[in-house]
């Protein structure tokens, strides 16, 4: 059991208040189950009372926490669900549950990170703010701004996840929620953690790299807000709505956008269900994406997306008819989503255990999966080092 003796009062109250509030359980609620008043427990919240082992045992009983997760010295206590419920008068359950699921991510690869050595290099660029002005047009001079002091260029980006977790050092998180939640991604800023976004995997490819462009503007633009996006949200917001246009003119620069969009229109005459196919698929964007950008461009008259929708859409089995098998794209990030555990994660995990940093018991805890789940992600790592030396020894 880790030792009460190593960590100040102050830093055990802060720790025993975000459990709370990341429980969901008001102080009133907390005090009872100590049997002592609520002020007591504010003071205790805020290190002026220490608290007592057997307290501790008994509230972090409650909040679903074991002692040594609490007050393990490396233990990383984040407080993303109080943060978001702030943003938010009403969350559904499966909105509750992502937020959570991204909290226990952040605080379990921050945790190994901080066990390992492993420093998350941040490259962040300033953030804007859209207090003032029009913000569509804010959100094309910011797309433009990020481009340029990322290098990109104008033209089509292939691969915005690398971009966002590699490039500027976000914490990237892509993971399958329930069938039927709404949430498509989350954006979170922490100045100790960082920032963070999580995407739903179940999502196609070119959705959740819309997604992700959204959510990279509110990064830019927006970074200090906690961020739901939902499916078919309606944008009515000043935030959404600079983040929605921010999305869509980073993928897909104004000039260099029309310039495609020309050199196909040359060919065709007028705008096909094929000019969208082609011209999404070069921007690595949804079909939905690109003709709503022609729209906001000048390029397509308003109401051409719900047209295509109203006489069917333009459909998957459209786009592999023009594009064949190219029209099922490689998606690594889906099948990593498949896992219990990341890859990276299940690397770090290991790393740990051979190191004797973290038992078995918990890491099992640390990344809420069982125990025989966490043997067979270590053995199967094993396994495949033990072949790489073998490898080895062949080769000398």
């Amino acid at each position: 059991m880790a030792d009460l003796n190593e960590l100040s009062s102050q830093e055990i109250g802060r720790r025993l208040r975000m459990a709370r509030e990341n429980a969901g359980v008001r102080q009133e609620e907390a005090a009872r189950i100590l049997g002592v008043s609520r002020p007591t427990l504010v003071s205790i919240e805020q290190g002026v009372r220490r608290v007592r082992i057997q307290e501790i045992q008994t509230l972090a009983s409650r909040y679903g926490l074991s002692v040594n997760a609490l007050l393990r010295r490396e233990a990383v206590h984040t407080d993303l669900v109080p943060r978001f419920r702030k943003l938010r008068e009403a969350e559904d359950t499966e909105t509750t549950e992502a937020i959570q699921l991204l909290n226990n991510l952040i605080k379990a690869e921050v945790e190994l990170e901080n066990l390992l050595g492993i420093r998350k290099i941040r490259n962040y660029p300033p953030e804007r703010g859209i207090n003032s002005g029009n913000v569509v047009m804010l959100a094309e001079q910011h797309a433009a701004e990020l481009r340029e002091w990322l290098g990109l260029g104008l033209g089509p980006i292939a691969d915005i996840f690398s971009l966002i977790d590699r490039q500027l050092g976000i914490r990237l998180y892509q993971r399958r929620l329930s069938s039927t939640s709404k949430v498509a991604g989350l954006f979170s800023y922490d100045e100790g953690i960082g920032a963070s976004i999580l995407l739903n995997a179940n999502h196609p490819l070119p959705r959740r790299v819309q997604s992700a462009a959204h959510e990279l503007g509110h990064f830019f633009g927006t970074r200090q807000n906690p961020e739901v996006l939902e499916t078919n949200e309606r944008f009515l917001s000043r935030d959404e709505r600079y983040a929605n246009a921010f999305g869509r003119s980073f993928m897909a620069p104004a000039e260099s956008f029309t310039e495609s969009f020309r050199r196909i229109k040359e060919i065709t005459g007028k705008i096909t269900i094929r000019l969208i196919i082609l011209l999404a698929n070069e921007y690595h964007i949804s079909r939905q994406a690109c003709c709503l950008r022609l729209e906001e461009i000048g390029l397509a008259k308003k109401g051409t997306w719900d047209w295509f929708e109203n006489r069917g859409g333009i459909t998957d089995d459209h786009a592999r008819e023009v594009l064949g098998d190219s029209a099922v794209l490689r998606d690594p990030a889906k099948t990593d989503a498949d896992r219990l555990v990341s890859h990276r994660m299940s690397l770090m995990a290991h790393a740990a255990w051979k190191r004797d940093l973290m038992s078995e018991g918990q890491l099992a805890e640390l990344l809420n999966i069982g125990r025989l789940e966490l043997r067979g992600i270590i053995d199967q790592i094993e396994l495949e080092e033990k072949e790489t030396d073998e490898l080895v020894k062949l080769a000398d």
